[in-house]
């Protein structure tokens, strides 16, 4: 994006999300085409309608928001587009970026090969995809992660960007998960209110969160109120308590926290009226999306490359 090139000394944005073409566009046409016929009868269908510019995808409103915040000649959001499509279906994909005036530069086409060689080549915190199998890569490269439904995409008209993050298992790591399921409800929360002060260990979505609450702490004026982050979490109190001090431990401040204690999160997330929620449980997944909140399935992380 010409004029906001203020990168660090390594080149790097304070955020550099990658996104799949199917994410950021709605391609379930031609998804159909090549699960139907395979990659050759893939590439012709993109290529005969060059022209025709694809339509937004379930990621492009908060990508566009995300891109909003470089202003004032600071380059804080940089998005990648990592695709598995060929370097031809690319053409129209990159059409489409130039003709919605989203200001996306880099790119990677890897024809089906394993494209998250390059997710750290490119300084990747964060990878949304429309595929799981695609998420799992990601994660097993190191990269945080998350699969979003494909669907046809409405922006709201507001610069705000405002993201949602559940606690345990994305925010947090999955120890408080596992000892709920072994504990039982009431031994759970008796360790959890003796253990207040003791910060839970990072889950995967914690350096994002990072680089977003350094993103907003660099905004000046009333640029300060376009970034908003929000922990929507099952716990309750007195559970709260540890997932608090925990973040501020890691010297994170959110500007929402609801804690849901067994409520459905689509409605809450709703009222929140957030851009996307982060969260790893299927049945949360699925009552954002029954309340039409966008969002992003993580998955529990298997072994990481080295």
């Amino acid at each position: 994006m010409e004029g906001q090139d203020s990168r660090g000394p390594d080149g790097r944005a304070m955020l550099t999300v990658a996104v799949s073409s199917r994410a950021l566009f709605h391609l379930e046409e031609a998804n159909a085409v090549f699960e139907r016929e395979g990659e050759v009868a893939f590439d012709a269908y993109m290529r005969d309608r060059e022209a025709q510019t694809l339509e937004p995808g379930t990621a492009f409103p908060l990508v566009r928001k995300l891109l909003g915040l470089n202003r004032d000649g600071v380059n804080r959001v940089d998005v990648v587009l990592l695709s598995r499509n060929s370097p031809q279906a690319g053409l129209r994909v990159m059409a489409s970026v130039q003709a919605h005036g989203l200001g996306i530069e880099r790119a990677v086409f890897a024809q089906g090969t394993d494209r998250f060689r390059y997710a750290r080549a490119v300084g990747a915190d964060l990878f949304l995809s429309a595929n799981g199998m695609d998420v799992e890569a990601a994660i097993r490269h190191g990269v945080a992660a998350a699969t979003m439904i494909p669907r046809r995409a409405e922006e709201s008209g507001s610069e705000q960007v405002r993201i949602a993050f559940d606690g345990d298992s994305v925010l947090f790591g999955g120890s408080a998960d596992a000892m709920y399921h072994s504990l039982g409800m009431e031994k759970w929360r008796e360790y959890e209110v003796t253990h207040a002060a003791v910060p839970l260990e990072a889950g995967p979505f914690k350096g994002v969160i990072e680089r977003l609450h350094r993103i907003r702490a660099s905004l000046t004026g009333d640029d300060k109120r376009l970034l908003r982050l929000a922990l929507i979490t099952a716990r309750g109190a007195p559970a709260h308590e540890r997932a608090l001090r925990t973040l501020q431990a890691w010297g994170v401040a959110v500007d929402e926290a609801v804690f849901c204690g067994g409520l459905p999160k689509g409605p809450l997330a709703l009222a929140y009226g957030a851009d996307v929620l982060f969260d790893d449980v299927a049945g949360n997944i699925a009552s954002a999306e029954g309340c039409d909140v966008t969002t992003g399935h993580v998955r529990h992380a298997p072994a990481i490359v080295a």
